[in-house]
């Protein structure tokens, strides 16, 4: 998004009420020479100290100024000089080029912060060699933070680099230890770019901002920084951090220390917490600025109401809070991170428009008042003089222009900065809960707990030390901010006791809880539905007493919404960063499958969306997760076994995932196959036999999908249905898996194939695979020998896998294994609604007169309870009261009575049909 001044008149705010000068009207070079020597007795001193740029200038060629401004220290062997002679020059070639209207703010920042890069490095490298005359420099790092770091630096700013260095790699003397070399550096560059000479100063350098400032060295370890920010950073560096590069001296070092402190950074679920800290700095940083109040003479640009701080606060909170979850909001600049924000939807596009401009405007007006004397002030003048000659500097009337101008720019950001800190802190409730005595049990009493007097001193114990998420000061404070809202959720749950049992197991087992108690905080409206959650389905509680921040995508409106396509998923399970791992990627996609299996069951718990829709898009998630996992794992498997020509690895989903509809509760049935010549060769440093190759690479892609990481499983992996069963290799040629179908298989395996369909591979493999199954399955067959082998099977299924309990609509008798049966016979039978899809298939039969309509009904009713009670009776035993309730509402019934009676039905039909196609009467019991 690139925002334009037409775009900002409509977003609500206008360009301006005063006479301007400059703004919007083509480049003059002459009037800003003019302006320059009337207004700014630094630009006007530049000019005489360097009239071949002046006269490039005035000769309308800002390029060609630029290019040698740039070129202005070299030939020089004093690097401060060099430094020096070059700030001159780019000070007065940018400065010109902004007020003649030639180069754009993100020039002139980008600009500034190029040569701060470089006089770094510069600084660095001669300090070192000061030292080590004749060394490769290496080992020192300087990590760009704040308006350096994000390439926005001012016309007049100082730099606020953090100083590292590396023991083993640093040039040092003999005598010297590495640490007192670093320190020597550090001095050394500060001298060098900092002492205010005859040819002035090339940046002021403030070391603040590293860690421990207080009593820490110039320059630190990198060992040592990286204890601090795992084990003892404040919050507000991290905020400093979102914005931090490697800019100078051994870059590739410093990039690997910013990739070791990302989980520091950006944390993995929704931080809430970060708002109230940007809060409290933000009251600090208003009650402390005299010119808060209004705009006015002495107004602070900076840190006043609605100016550039709050801008850059505004965006940054929002990274803090969603940058962890969201890749893509991980950019530097103030701009770009608007830009980013609106793009996720997190904040309006026309919000995002009006902030950048305002923000670049307030940036070019510090940049007069800078330009001024070449200081580093951000406030307006408080003469009425000096107020004016910044105005006219600028291109305005007077400095009541420039007053109204900048009024109307912060009262438009500081109200959407007041709204934003208003939606987000403090929002739960503030009244504090009795916390022990009669007083308690009176306050749980009138909530409606069954039990207050043996309730009471459970709760009094949660802050006892009993669970390690209730044992830090900000942990008790931000609990205590949530915990009447939580107690009335809790009470008001389906289940209280049961719902409180269920929250006392989540503190449990959960190491930290902080920020899941900073979300409910923000987020009130989820705390009632995490007690439904917990108290109604025990694998959503167990999911989110190991992983919290699940809830943190259901702020979103979206997250009640049903997951895109196949393609669309993928896309979003291959989010992540380019310089992460194979290990990362696995973290990733088992985060995301997560969110996303998680949400698909609140919409469950809710009756947002149908269970059969809900079990299509749980097996469209699992599909993309076999997609994207099995090519993450095979280009891994690529680097150390190359690949074999015109070969490939196709994967066939079978059962409820070639069917297209899952469960929470669904394994993944999978066969892996390959293409080519199974006596093909692989290439690279350790070729392997395609066999063996393609049998290791299955086994690499099997424990993607299926073994736990620090994030935790994923699904788990069946494989039984491969050519000979657990017997047979992992992996088969797809020559052989149609050599064994065709003359080995048996007719049970012929139904699995029923529904199996290719989820993975290239198009054409894909198609390959289909033709091949569809040539099995149409083969001719005798329907005597067909409908015996069916029962047979049926029978010894039935005495084996019997149902596990009153709700199992998968194996009672008439339920949906015997349908599946009826189907795949037919589809045997007659070669016919060959779709791996039991729904569509049975749709298809009716239409061939081979099933009874009721039959279509009798299904979906089926499926959906079944989907429906692997969450909400798992166990398939007859649920409470309140999850009979919730369970029959998600299926579309109105009390439980008509789930019993459908589903018998339902049975019933089953029964019916299975009778008349293989004269065998089914006994239905209830």
């Amino acid at each position: 998004m690139v925002a334009r001044a037409d775009d900002f008149t409509q977003a609500g705010l206008p360009l301006a009420k005063g006479k301007r000068i400059q703004q919007d009207m083509a480049v003059d070079w002459e009037n800003a020479i003019e302006r320059a020597r009337a207004h700014s007795p630094f630009l006007s001193l530049a000019m005489e100290r360097q009239p071949e740029l002046t006269a490039l200038i005035a000769a309308g060629k800002g390029k060609e100024a630029l290019s040698l401004a740039r070129g202005a220290g070299k030939g020089i062997d004093d690097a401060a000089v060099a430094l020096r002679r070059e700030r001159l020059a780019l000070s007065l070639a940018l400065g010109l080029g902004d007020l003649a209207g030639a180069f754009p703010l993100s020039l002139v920042v980008e600009e500034l912060s190029a040569f701060a890069d470089r006089a770094l490095d510069t600084a660095i490298t001669e300090a070192i060699r000061h030292r080590v005359p004749d060394c490769e420099p290496a080992g020192f790092i300087g990590l760009a933070l704040g308006k350096h770091g994000a390439r926005e630096l001012n016309y007049s700013s100082d730099i606020d680099p953090i100083l590292l260095y590396d023991p083993e790699t640093l040039p040092r003397r003999a005598r010297d230890e590495p640490g007192e070399a670093a320190q020597r550096i550090a001095r050394r560059l500060i001298e060098t770019l900092s002492t205010l000479t005859s040819e002035g100063y090339v940046f002021r350098v403030d070391l603040r901002l590293r860690p421990a400032s207080e009593v820490s060295p110039l320059a630190i370890s990198v060992d040592a920084a990286l204890t601090h920010y795992e084990s003892s950073a404040l919050a507000w560096e991290r905020a400093a951090f979102i914005r931090a590069r490697a800019c100078s001296g051994d870059i590739a070092q410093g990039e690997a220390f910013l990739a070791a402190i990302r989980p520091f950074v950006w944390r993995k679920g929704l931080d809430f917490g970060a708002i109230d800290e940007i809060a409290r700095l933000t009251a600090q940083i208003r009650a402390n600025n005299k010119g808060s109040e209004g705009v006015g003479p002495g107004f602070d640009l900076k840190k006043g109401r609605g100016g550039i701080r709050e801008v850059e606060f505004y965006a940054q909170t929002h990274q803090l809070i969603h940058g962890g979850r969201n890749p893509s909001l991980r950019v530097r600049g103030t701009r770009e991170t608007l830009d980013a924000l609106a793009a996720a939807e997190l904040i309006a596009p026309q919000d995002a428009i009006l902030l950048g401009e305002s923000y670049d405007r307030l940036r070019t007006f510090e940049h007069r008042l800078q330009m001024v004397h070449d200081r580093q002030t951000h406030s307006l003048p408080d003469s009425e003089e000096a107020l004016d000659s910044v105005a006219r500097l600028h291109g305005l009337a007077d400095g009541k222009a420039l007053i109204g101008e900048i009024t109307e720019i912060t009262e438009a950001v500081g109200s959407r900065y007041d709204d934003l800190l208003a939606a987000n802190v403090s929002t739960a409730s503030t009244v504090k809960m009795p916390r022990s005595g009669p007083a308690l049990e009176n306050e749980l009493e009138q909530m409606g707990f069954a039990d207050p007097h043996e309730l009471a001193p459970r709760i009094t114990g949660w802050k006892s030390g009993r669970f390690r998420a209730l044992r830090s000061d900000a942990a008790f404070a931000a609990f205590d901010a949530i915990e009447p809202a939580l107690l009335s959720a809790l009470a008001a749950a389906p289940e209280p006791d049961r719902a409180i049992r269920r929250w006392e197991r989540l503190l449990t087992n959960l190491p930290s809880a902080l920020n899941l108690f900073n979300l409910l905080e923000a987020r009130p409206g989820l705390i009632d539905l995490l007690a439904r959650a917990i108290s109604l389905a025990d694998p959503l509680a167990d999911e989110l007493s190991r992983r919290a921040d699940l809830l943190d995508p259901l702020i979103n409106a979206s997250a009640f919404d049903l997951p895109g396509s196949v393609d669309d998923l993928a896309k979003r399970l291959s989010r992540r960063e380019a310089h992460d791992g194979y290990e990362e990627v696995l973290d990733s996609v088992r985060r995301e499958v997560g969110e996303l299996r998680f949400a698909l069951g609140i919409q469950l718990i809710e009756s947002t969306n149908d269970p059969l829709e809900i079990g299509a898009a749980l097996s469209r998630i699992a599909e993309a997760a076999v997609q994207v996992l099995g090519d993450a794992a095979t280009r891994e498997f690529h680097k150390a076994h190359g690949e074999i020509p015109e070969s490939e690895l196709v994967i066939l989903g079978l059962g409820r995932l070639g069917g297209a509809v899952l469960t929470h509760a669904s394994d993944l049935d999978l066969v892996f196959l390959f293409t080519g010549d199974h006596s093909a060769e692989s290439g690279g440093d350790r070729p392997i036999g395609a066999t063996l190759y393609y049998n290791r690479l299955c086994q690499r892609v099997i424990a993607a999908l299926s073994v736990p990481t620090a994030e935790g499983a994923l699904y788990e992996i069946d494989t039984r249905l491969r050519p000979s069963g657990a017997q047979g290799p992992p992996a088969a040629s797809l020559d052989s898996f149609a050599r064994y179908q065709n003359e080995q298989a048996w007719t049970w395996e012929h139904m699995a194939l029923a529904r199996a369909r290719p989820i993975f591979g290239s198009q054409h493999a894909r198609n390959e695979l289909s033709g091949l199954i569809e040539g099995v399955l149409t083969a001719p067959r005798d329907p005597g020998k067909l409908k015996a082998e069916v029962l047979k099977m049926r029978g010894t299924m039935a005495e084996h896998k019997k149902p596990k309990g009153a709700l199992d609509i998968k194996l009672a008798r008439g339920g949906l294994v015997d349908l599946e049966f009826l189907v795949h016979y037919l589809q045997l039978r007659d070669g016919a609604a060959l779709i791996p899809n039991l729904g569509e298939a049975v749709r298809a039969l009716v239409s061939a007169n081979l099933l009874p309509a009721t039959l279509i009904e009798g299904h979906d009713a089926m499926t959906r309870f079944l989907i429906a009670s692997r969450l909400l009776a798992h166990d398939s035993r007859v649920p409470h009261g309140a999850a009979r309730k919730v369970l029959a509402s998600s299926c579309g019934f109105g009390d439980w009575d008509s789930v019993i009676r459908t589903l018998g039905e339902a049975r019933a039909t089953v029964a019916s049909s299975w009778a008349e196609l293989f004269g065998e009467t089914l006994e239905i019991t209830q």
